[in-house]
């Protein structure tokens, strides 16, 4: 096999003063931080679909990168070409995970039974590239988005034969990931949900969605599958509304249906900020209700309203990611690079500079995070915020012990209580920009 990324060479950490374009300036894999090598804080993943697959097309115009890597597309050699190029490109990178949607790895027959064939080939293809490396499968999915046929969701189309059809994708889905040890499967409900409620019976739909994910579990765990199942929550596009909204929204329906034990959440901070959040938010969230699983590293466009997943840049938000991961002990999945090069970034080195950029980022979030943790004063301040609490009647409260009656008679005893103490948010902001920037 001839070389596809050529005159590139592997990347290297070679530290922040490094005018090298092709190199880390801050991701140094064998740094240990809080006990832990960095590339074990931050299991890395290259996301098949736009890295491989994405070429630029936006709704305004057709591909302005070539990623045939000298294959004809929608053919199979162009399939085992893209495999080739990942691997050259994730073993460049010292990238040790991917992920993929079922058609990302090949194109789609008219008949199931003849994707299904492709994706064996495919799979088998890619079991033989694993070998003698240490890349891994971080976690599959199903593109349930694309085709025609699920215009009105999968779990929620009004179709049963589109239902059967959706519940055959995830069934070899699930398959690959098992063939492939995926730490994770992924639900993404990209048209699950409605554009308006005058055609749509939300209670009907959402019971079809959790059928779905149920039968996927059992299915899963019938064929060894151990990991993690997650949502990804969003709140928008390509529908008005989807059932997912938000990390809080989606724990919600995994519990209303009895499906929390299975399946964790996984956070893309494009995705939060559409939803009206920040990112650290949806971690947070997440983390407390034991379901932080893993995260699409991204970021969207403040100035755009729609998904413009770009290579993330923006360290101060990978800080509070990382402070947010920390402290939530890790995730059982990683950090997969679900971002696009721009339109006009259209060669193979802008490929790698966008994941150098995306590491680089990461790692210097990392890095911050940990010397807020170390420093205290955060922890410190937010432990005094709450320390009325740790009076007698504060911890009956906490305890559940605490009567309304009898809080009340306190009250009245009182007559009026104290304003709370300051909040000094912008104390607070100035620590962490005295810690990001020294």
């Amino acid at each position: 096999m001839s070389e596809i990324f050529k005159n590139i060479p592997e990347i290297k950490y070679e530290g922040k003063d490094s005018k090298n374009p092709l190199a880390f300036r801050y991701y140094d894999a064998n740094r240990v931080i809080l006990g832990k090598k960095m590339s074990e804080h931050l299991p890395f993943a290259m996301a098949w679909w736009h890295n491989l697959c994405a070429a630029g097309t936006d709704m305004f115009g057709r591909d302005t990168a070539d990623k045939s890597f000298n294959a004809e597309k929608g053919t199979m050699a162009h399939a085992k070409a893209k495999v080739d190029a990942g691997f050259e490109f994730m073993q460049k990178l010292g990238i040790k995970y991917f992920c993929f949607h079922d058609v990302d790895l090949v194109p789609e027959a008219d008949d199931i039974k003849e994707t299904n064939r492709r994706l064996d080939e495919i799979t088998d293809y890619i079991l033989e590239k694993m070998q003698g490396t240490d890349i891994k499968c971080l976690w599959g999915t199903a593109n349930m988005f694309s085709n025609p046929r699920f215009m009105n969701g999968a779990g929620s189309t009004s179709s049963v034969d589109v239902y059967c059809f959706a519940a055959a994708q995830i069934k070899k889905a699930l398959e690959l990931t098992v063939k492939l040890g995926g730490r994770g499967y992924v639900f993404w409900g990209g048209r699950e949900g409605y554009e308006t409620l005058l055609n749509t019976d939300v209670k009907f739909e959402q019971e079809n969605i959790a059928a779905l994910m149920r039968m996927a579990v059992d299915y899963g765990r019938s064929i060894g599958f151990t990991g993690d199942f997650y949502i990804e929550p969003k709140p928008k596009e390509p529908m008005r509304h989807q059932y997912d909204f938000d990390a809080a929204t989606a724990i919600g329906f995994l519990r209303q249906y009895g499906l929390d034990k299975d399946f964790k959440m996984n956070i893309e901070a494009n995705h939060a900020t559409l939803a009206g959040h920040t990112f650290e938010h949806e971690l947070r969230i997440s983390a407390i209700n034991g379901m932080l699983g893993s995260i699409d590293a991204n970021q969207g466009d403040y100035l755009l309203g729609w998904d413009t997943d770009e290579f993330p840049s923006d360290v101060y938000s990978a800080t509070m990611c990382m402070l947010e991961v920390l402290r939530a002990g890790g995730l059982t999945g990683g950090f997969n690079f679900d971002a696009k090069n721009r339109r006009p970034s259209n060669t193979y080195e802008d490929m790698f500079y966008g994941f150098i950029l995306g590491m680089d980022t990461f790692a210097l979030g990392l890095i911050n995070a940990a010397k807020i943790i170390e420093d205290g004063r955060l922890d410190a301040f937010v432990k005094q915020k709450y320390q009325s609490f740790e009076s007698p009647v504060g911890e009956k409260i906490r305890s559940g012990k605490a009567t309304l009656a009898e809080l009340a008679a306190r009250a009245e005893e009182m007559g009026a209580p104290a304003n709370p103490a300051s909040g000094r948010q912008e104390y607070l902001l100035g620590i962490v920009n005295s810690i990001l920037f020294n």
